[in-house]
């Protein structure tokens, strides 16, 4: 496990798009880890990349993943939202628990911002539970320039509400 490093001190990362089947195993390990997912949300999490798989981009959903020496240890799932002038949502963004903390999350969400950018998108939309044990995702998209602009109450389950967060790019 590495301990007290920073992203400018990983040598040999680098960003992949393309999906390959081992990636079903590594989403499942990645998402485990981080001890926040119930295993029904871990299936949604594979049934999308299932879908980019099997249909490739036409499904609407891209991935990146973020490897270092060799070893994918965050990924993302985001798409361009259906019936909206190029506005984005982030569906998954997460980083295997002995990798957090180290700036890794910034690096992928900031690859995918300017991927959209690309893409001419306009904003970005995320959702995440506001439930205490959520208190670090929170921080973690308000110290990236993200705004909470709305709460849903009781939306995963009682007491636990939806935070929707937004960057205008």
């Amino acid at each position: 496990m590495m301990q007290n490093t920073t992203n400018l001190e990983f040598k040999n990362k680098g960003f992949r798009k393309t999906v390959v089947p081992t990636d079903i195993m590594t989403i499942t390990d990645i998402l485990k880890s981080t001890g926040f997912f119930k295993p029904f949300e871990i299936d949604v999490a594979i049934g999308l990349l299932q879908d980019r798989m099997k249909n490739g981009e036409r499904c609407g959903y891209q991935f990146y993943f973020l490897e270092l020496e060799g070893r994918t240890v965050a990924y993302a799932c985001y798409g361009e939202i259906q019936c909206t002038l190029k506005n984005f949502d982030i569906y998954w963004l997460a980083v295997d628990n002995n990798f957090r903390g180290k700036g890794l999350g910034t690096l992928l969400l900031k690859k995918i911002e300017e991927e959209i950018k690309n893409h001419s998108g306009r904003g970005i939309y995320i959702q995440t539970s506001n439930k205490e044990q959520y208190t670090p995702t929170l921080d973690f998209y308000k110290k990236n320039g993200y705004k909470q602009i709305a709460v849903f109450k009781d939306f995963y389950a009682i007491n636990d509400n939806q935070a929707v967060f937004y960057k205008k790019l």
